[in-house]
């Protein structure tokens, strides 16, 4: 199983990103698929989740700013994000959980001031 997170890129406090991670495998109904961020110097934190049935949850810093969502027929998760702040400023990392855990790359999102 492979994840391919993309999207990221430099945009101004206030603006949006849309990012997107295509996950490889038949069976991609059946993640629990998330997004993590880790900021400069810090540790790495949940943003949000969506379940096998669409439930979503995120963290306390983007919930309002951000949404999770998925489309089972083409193996995507999406992750849009709305209203940034230099705050949000981190690499986005995609994880999926099926069994174990499968991290992707990293996608860095720089928010400037």
């Amino acid at each position: 199983v492979q994840l391919q997170a993309s999207g990221g890129g430099l945009v101004q406090a206030g603006g949006s990103l849309r990012l997107s991670c295509a996950v490889s495998g038949d069976i991609f109904s059946m993640y629990v698929m998330s997004w993590y961020r880790q900021p400069p110097g810090k540790e790495r934190e949940l943003v949000a989740l969506i379940g096998v049935g669409g439930s979503t949850s995120y963290g306390d810093s983007v919930k309002g700013r951000f949404t999770i969502s998925r489309d089972n027929g083409v193996n995507m998760v999406y992750l849009q994000m709305n209203n940034l702040k230099p705050e949000d400023t981190a690499v986005y990392y995609c994880r999926g959980y099926y069994t174990r855990v499968y991290w992707g790359q990293g996608t860095q999102v720089t928010v400037s001031s």
